[in-house]
């Protein structure tokens, strides 16, 4: 059964009511969920299921099932609720935000690197890296001055939906050679930051992103690096 992606439309929900459909030692699959699977570089969520009796169940990651089906892990030794028990689940709030900041963050940073395809990544907690396909290394002082720019500017960020052929007429949308747009079911998921006349940024993207570049506040790069002839690693700081 496909659990509803919450997460999805509303970044911000930071926990929601919902029934268990099953549970096993994969990990417990609910009617619908704030919990972000991991996937495209970013994280599985972490938090509790809430029980009726008020017991709570931590979640120690997320992943993607079978179906569109969410898988919510616990510890192996835990006892699983029966499906149909209704359950509250909150999100570790405070890591799922800084996963947020540092993503959106990275997508502040492909934006000053125009042109040049990302080759890698991952996102982390307060963290982040990219790797571009450059010959040349970017400085790392001018990066760091336009990304402060770029946060105090205050862009909103936003998400639409494009079908596949849309995609497929225009795919310099994907940066990414890594990670590839999810197919199949029709429709492509967009993030945009800035208006829609000339956005600054504009990606297929699944994960989670705060409303406006100010919520990622400050944010440095802390290191550039050479990983290969035309491999340029670059590492993302929050700080706060």
């Amino acid at each position: 059964m496909t659990t509803e992606p919450l997460f999805r439309d509303e970044p911000s929900l930071r926990a929601c009511e919902a029934t268990v459909v099953s549970a096993g030692p994969d990990g417990i699959v609910l009617d619908r969920t704030v919990f972000y699977p991991q996937g495209g570089g970013q994280p599985g969520d972490t938090g509790r299921l809430v029980l009726p009796d008020g017991t709570a169940l931590a979640v120690t990651d997320t992943v993607k099932g079978e179906a569109g089906a969410i898988l919510h892990r616990v510890a192996a030794d835990a006892a699983l609720p029966t499906p149909g028990t209704k359950v509250r689940a909150e999100l570790d709030w405070d890591r799922r935000f800084r996963l947020m900041r540092a993503h959106t963050a990275m997508h502040l940073l492909c934006s000053l690197i125009p042109g040049a395809a990302v080759t890698g990544g991952a996102i982390g907690d307060g963290k982040g890296r990219l790797d571009f396909d450059l010959p040349e290394t970017p400085d790392k002082e001018r990066l760091n001055a336009a990304l402060a720019a770029l946060v105090a500017e205050d862009h909103p960020i936003s998400t639409t939906w494009i079908t596949e052929e849309e995609l497929d007429a225009n795919p310099g949308l994907v940066r990414t050679l890594s990670v590839k747009p999810p197919r199949g079911a029709g429709r492509v998921r967009l993030v945009r930051i800035g208006p829609e006349a000339a956005p600054i940024d504009l990606q297929p993207c699944g994960g989670t992103h705060v409303s406006s570049t100010a919520e990622v506040g400050r944010v440095t790069v802390a290191k550039v690096e050479n990983k290969g002839r035309q491999n340029r690693r670059i590492a993302l700081v929050l700080e706060g």
